[in-house]
């Protein structure tokens, strides 16, 4: 068992969740907390491209800042 303290804001604003939702607090309050800890556990974007990012550079380093002026460019080119 835990016991825990929590500003009036935020309990009365579990109290109204709950009872919208049809629950006790306490299953809100476990709910909330195994939602949050299951996506802690997963990877993010980050973390499952690290390895991949930069590998295949263009070794261009203004492709962003330029991307409108080299797509037209390349359209261009098509046209001919």
């Amino acid at each position: 068992m835990i016991t825990l303290r929590l500003d009036p804001k935020l309990e009365n604003n579990i109290q109204h969740t709950a009872m919208l939702m049809g629950i006790t607090k306490s299953e809100l309050i476990r709910k909330s907390i195994a939602q949050y800890l299951n996506k802690l556990e997963k990877a993010n974007a980050w973390e499952l491209g690290c390895n991949m990012f930069g590998r295949y550079s263009s070794g261009k380093g203004n492709l962003s800042k330029d991307r409108k002026a080299l797509l037209k460019e390349r359209i261009k080119a098509k046209r001919r």
